[in-house]
């Protein structure tokens, strides 16, 4: 064998390792994503768990009537609004995705 064919060779082999080196690579790096897609999913649904706890201890303090409508509402209550809001957006987002994720597994 000539030694510019048996480097061909040796290249075609080390290109084929690095092609199997990168397959394992793609499909490790999948796993590492779905798995920190699940855990966003739990932690975002922790978030939301805890919105909505909040917002009811807000209604449960809200007892206590307007005593002057140019007071500004506290901060904790600002926030207790926006997670509610933020919330409510999640819950619609997210079943509205699940959704169109069964149509797409439907049509497969």
């Amino acid at each position: 064998m000539k030694p510019l064919e048996s480097r061909k060779h040796l290249l075609i082999a080390e290109s084929e390792l690095n092609r199997a080196q990168l397959i394992e690579d793609v499909t490790a790096l999948r796993e590492d994503v779905h798995a920190l897609a699940r855990r966003g999913k739990s932690i975002a649904s922790i978030i939301a768990a805890a919105a909505a706890l909040m917002t009811g201890l807000a209604a449960v303090r809200r007892r206590k009537p307007a005593a002057d409508a140019n007071t500004k509402p506290s901060w904790l209550q600002s926030a207790l609004k926006g997670a509610s809001l933020v919330s409510s957006l999640w819950h619609s987002f997210r079943s509205n995705g699940q959704g169109r994720k069964d149509k797409q597994q439907e049509t497969r």
